[in-house]
This record gives structure tokens, C-alpha cells and sequence, in this order.
């Protein structure tokens, strides 16, 4: 076990190299921020956040956070804007782009860097006035909280994440964020004892103290805000992987967690996807991350109302315009025929409107075991892809598409087996539903 760790504690930790690069490029942009914010007087200062600030980066995640502090006195419309012109102005010669949280923020490349620059109210600790006021707060407490030896262990469990693919609180991943990463380590003490407390994980575990009660699978509190579950945001999927994961580790420790993974597994359900592909106007990541996976599930709980067997759903997009939301289904073909149950026989007023509404329709009329009716009837639709066309084309508003998706559904859909997919971002998160991970199911 402690080869095995020392060795993933050298992986994860940034050559002396890459160290002074990142330096010369947060120095870079602190430099630029600086400039900027003197003709500001709404701002009182800025701070280096995030993991560079924290001393547990990755070599592979390096990003510079920029927290721009505003005086706690001005409007929302002002820090907003006068946020996003900063980080405008100071990223000007970098092809500066914004993204969307709460507020929008700022980001560019520098180097090869993604830099962000992000607006908080200046506050006391518990004053929250924006989800981004306790940055600089996390950054303050874990580098008094984590020692040199700690920050190791920190990227031990980061590497892990990325090996088993559940690193990332971005709504895209729903995993465990490098803060989460960090808290865990500082609540445990160190990789080891984390994934054996993980591995033993009792369904809604508090993990922290908190007077006030969450409803997640697990439930993280942050250690500078207690009425904060930092469990909100990990999905059950990833969480998941992280206790079989752990479990796995623990039977059988091996370097190959602390590695990419390479997968040469053959997939046995790709006959039973089907896919629903478009194109997508550019809008935030953020927004349109949310959009799809609301889409997914839409039309999933359409699917089960049509009578399909949906096993497993998820959504996706590359960095231009394509999207898809994909569905691995029990059969793509199911009867043609179904059972309406309907009221029982002692309730006189509703039999009439049953057999009234529904005998023409039936292949047969019957009462059961319980005293209901029922009737036999042919499916209006039995094809899975004959199916979703006709709910995008003729009951768009009604499927629960998120309506900023419905121009994008108008201007054409594909609805296709997986087989026929080449785009590669798709092709690859087809891969994700359709195989059995065996890092954790082993």
C-alpha cells in the first residue's frame, strides 16, 4: 500500500518546471487584475484562490482563480457588470470569453492556462451576499488547515477521482470538486483513512457537523459555512463509484487507480441505444449543460409513460454545436398492445366514463381479480424511434424539453441508432452507458 501510494503522491504532485510556469502566469494576471482595478473604487482588493492558491493542484489541473472583492455596498446589477468588464479589460489580449454560475465571471487561456476572474462581495465569514463570498474564506482555512504532508494526500484523492472519472463539481460532471477533494482529506487525515470511511458509507452519512438536516445520499458540511452540503452538487452515479471504488482499492491496491484508463472492453448493448442527436446555437456551458440533462430526463420519463424500459440515460456535448441525449433501453421494440386498468366496479360514475371513453378502443373488456376493469389495447406506437419523432414533432411543448431548447429541437433532429454516430463526443459517451466500468465492479 505505501509504494503504492508514494507512487500516485509523485504523479500527482507538479514537477519544479511546471511549478514556475504557473507562477510567471498567476503573477501574469494578478499583474493584469491590478491595473485594471485601480480606476475601480466599488473594488477593495483581490485574492489567488481555487487549488494553485491552496498548493494542491494537479500537473493536469492547473487553473488560476482570480477573486476580484467588491464593497459589500453596491447592487447586484453593478457587481455584475462592472465584474464582467474587469475581467474583460484585464484579459484583453488573451480572447477573453464569459462563463455563468450564479454571476457570470471571466475566463481566457494565458499560456496554455485557463485563468478565471471572478467577482465576490467583500464580507464577514457568514455574510454571504454571492455563492462566490466563501472562496476566499475555503482558501484561507485550508492553507492554515493543510500541512505539506496533507496537500499530498489531497492530490492523491484528486488523482483517484480522475482515474475512476468523478472529479469535477461543474454541472456537466456532478463529481467531487477539488474543495470537496480537500475537505474530505482535512475532516480524515489522509487518503487512506477517507476511503475507508468512504468504503463503509451509510446511506444520508453526515460527514462534518451541522445542526441543520440535508436530504443527499452523502452529506458533506463545509467547515467555514455549517448550514452548507457540499453533497448537493455529486450525483449518485459518481458517488457510487467512489464507495465501490474505494472498496476495490482497499481489496486490492494497485498503481493503475492513479492512472488514466484504457479501456479495451467490447460493447454488448449498442443494439439497444438510441440516440437523439441536434445541433445546438452557442450559448454558456453552464446553461446548456442544464438544458440537456433536463431534456435527457424528459424524455426518459416520456419513454416509461410509452410503455419503454429506459436502463440508463444520459446527455452530451462537444465544444461546437453538437448535442445528443442518449437512451440504453431494455428493447427499442416492445408490444404492441397494453393494458388500461381502469376504476372498479363499485364506483358507478366512473365505470360509465371508462367504458364510455375506452370500449371502441379495446381488443377486449374484462373485470380482474380486484373488481377493476380493463381494457386490452393496440399501442398508438410500439418503435422506439417512431416514438420520440413523434413527440418532437408533434408534442414538443407538452414533452418537457426545456423550452430554451425547443428552436434548436425545431431546426432538426436526429433520432438514430448508436451504430450510425461518428461524432466523437458522442461515440464516447455512447462507451459510458453501454459498458460495465470494471475499475469498481470487479
Amino acid at each position: 500500500m505505501n509504494s503504492i501510494l508514494n507512487y500516485a503522491k509523485k504523479e500527482a504532485t507538479p514537477p519544479k518546471k511546471l511549478q514556475q510556469k504557473k507562477q510567471r502566469i498567476a503573477k501574469k494576471a494578478c499583474d493584469l487584475v491590478s491595473q485594471v482595478i485601480e480606476k475601480c473604487p466599488q473594488v477593495v482588493g483581490f485574492e489567488l484562490g481555487g487549488s494553485y492558491a491552496k498548493g494542491t493542484w494537479l500537473p493536469e489541473k492547473a487553473d488560476i482563480d482570480i477573486f476580484v472583492k467588491f464593497n459589500k455596498k453596491i447592487s447586484e446589477k453593478d457587481f455584475r457588470n462592472i465584474g464582467t468588464k474587469i475581467g474583460f479589460q484585464s484579459l484583453k489580449k488573451h480572447k477573453p470569453y464569459t462563463r455563468h454560475a450564479e454571476h457570470p465571471f471571466v475566463e481566457a487561456m494565458i499560456d496554455g492556462t485557463r485563468v478565471n476572474i471572478v467577482p465576490c462581495y467583500d464580507v464577514n465569514k457568514g455574510e454571504w451576499q454571492s455563492a462566490t463570498d466563501r472562496s476566499i474564506y475555503h482558501t484561507k482555512f485550508m492553507s492554515q488547515k493543510l500541512s505539506d504532508s496533507l496537500k499530498g494526500e489531497v492530490r492523491i484523492l484528486k488523482k483517484f477521482f480522475l482515474h475512476i472519472d468523478a472529479y469535477g463539481a461543474e454541472i456537466a460532471k456532478e463529481g467531487f470538486s477539488g474543495y470537496v477533494s480537500e475537505v474530505l482529506i482535512s475532516y480524515f487525515g489522509s487518503f487512506e483513512k477517507t476511503i475507508k470511511k468512504i468504503s463503509e458509507l451509510k446511506k444520508g452519512q453526515v460527514i462534518g457537523k451541522s445542526t441543520k438536516k440535508f436530504d443527499s445520499p452523502i452529506v458533506i458540511i463545509d467547515p467555514i459555512d455549517s448550514n452548507r452540503n457540499l453533497g448537493t452538487a455529486i450525483s449518485m452515479d459518481n458517488l457510487g463509484k467512489f464507495v465501490l471504488a474505494s472498496r476495490a482499492f482497499l481489496k486490492k491496491p494497485s498503481k493503475k487507480f492513479f492512472k488514466k484508463p484504457v479501456s479495451k472492453r467490447i460493447m454488448k448493448n449498442n443494439d439497444k441505444i438510441v440516440v437523439v442527436q441536434f445541433k445546438f446555437k452557442d450559448r454558456s456551458d453552464d446553461i446548456i449543460w442544464g438544458q440537456i440533462k433536463r431534456a435527457s430526463n424528459a424524455l426518459k420519463t416520456q419513454l416509461e409513460l410509452g410503455g419503454f424500459t429506459v436502463l440508463r440515460n444520459s446527455s452530451v456535448k462537444d465544444e461546437k454545436e453538437n448535442a445528443a441525449l442518449i437512451f440504453l433501453l431494455h428493447a427499442k421494440k416492445i408490444e404492441n398492445s397494453l393494458v388500461r386498468s381502469g376504476p372498479e366496479i363499485s364506483s358507478k360514475e366512473h365505470c360509465e366514463k371508462f367504458i364510455s371513453a375506452n370500449l371502441k378502443k379495446s381488443q377486449l373488456m374484462w373485470i380482474n381479480e380486484e373488481g377493476k376493469i380493463q381494457s386490452l389495447q393496440k399501442r398508438k406506437l410500439d418503435d422506439v424511434k417512431l416514438f420520440l419523432q413523434d413527440i418532437l414533432k408533434n408534442n414538443l411543448k407538452n414533452s418537457g424539453i426545456p423550452k430554451g431548447l425547443e428552436k434548436d429541437f425545431k431546426k432538426g433532429v436526429k433520432i438514430i441508432d448508436a451504430s450510425k454516430v461518428s461524432t466523437k463526443s458522442i461515440k464516447e459517451a455512447i462507451v459510458d452507458i453501454a459498458i460495465t466500468d470494471e475499475t469498481i465492479f470487479r
